[in-house]
């Protein structure tokens, strides 16, 4: 983590016109001893902050995920005879109409929700811009680790031999995970008291996803396709892989990629982390 921070430091008064590349260190997990140092474009993870672009994605994704499916029935479609329920006059009584009549209890709705779509529109180029202005965040506050690729919580070889022979329990197997998650991000300072820790993976990893499901309030584990800007900004920090960090800026670079041809070239994006040292 020095190596890091170090690296961070030497930045954080230099604005993104001023830096040709920033440093990132590659650490190995869990004992995160540095393995790689790499050189990225400023553009990709020294973006200033943009707290209406971020909030803009946010409201973006929210509104995809809202289902819109609440639904109530209008006078003609509830169920029943549309006579009359009484004469006009002469009753004394007021004057009603059919059962369906939205003044009657069990009549319908006036002006009620009916299934609609609440998704809105982002430029794409803006929402790309988003994604890596949240990147930016997170690696000037020095809370982006990125491992190596296989990122998974290594269970001790005795109770997995115990586990695969079946003779813990479920309740029992649990609790050991549990505990034992609780004790490593306590002691990487990655759990609950210290903000909660987002781990974002290539694909599942299935000692680190059970175990971050049981230990949920210390954080939580994403595959690269479920993330989105908000998962970035949640916790107090990200530990992604190096691949799914690079396949991430990849995805999410259409604002540097230009349609202009010029001598039969075309800008096709910057690169994604250059070796430094090992």
């Amino acid at each position: 983590m020095q190596l890091l921070s170090c690296n961070i430091a030497q930045f954080s008064e230099l604005t993104t016109e001023s830096v040709a590349s920033v440093p990132l260190t590659i650490y190995s997990f869990p004992s995160l001893e540095p393995r790689l140092l790499e050189s990225w474009s400023p553009k990709h993870l020294y973006l200033p902050l943009r707290r209406d672009i971020l909030h803009l994605a946010v409201v973006y994704e929210g509104d995809k995920t809202r289902q819109g499916t609440a639904s109530s029935k209008t006078r003609w479609e509830v169920a029943g005879s549309h006579r009359k329920m009484g004469p006009q006059k002469g009753t004394g009584r007021a004057r009603r109409g059919t059962r369906q009549s939205p003044l009657l209890r069990g009549g319908g709705k006036s002006f009620g929700p009916k299934p609609r779509d609440f998704s809105t529109k982002l430029n794409r180029k803006v929402y790309d811009l988003a994604w890596r202005t949240a990147l930016s965040y997170r690696y000037r506050r020095g809370e982006l680790i990125v491992t190596e690729d296989g990122l998974d919580f290594p269970l001790p070889q005795d109770f997995l031999q115990l586990a695969q022979s079946g003779k813990l329990g479920r309740e029992l197997e649990d609790g050991f995970v549990r505990k034992y998650v609780g004790d490593m991000m306590a002691a990487l300072q990655w759990g609950k008291k210290f903000g909660r820790t987002t781990f974002i993976t290539g694909r599942v990893r299935p000692n680190l996803f059970t175990s971050m499901e049981l230990a949920g309030q210390d954080g939580k584990a994403l595959e690269l396709d479920d993330v989105d800007v908000k998962d970035l900004l949640e916790t107090g920090r990200l530990v992604v892989e190096r691949s799914a960090l690079k396949e991430m800026i990849k995805a999410h670079q259409s604002d540097l990629i230009s349609k202009i041809v010029i001598n039969g070239h075309r800008d096709t994006g910057l690169p994604t982390g250059t070796v430094l040292a090992t």
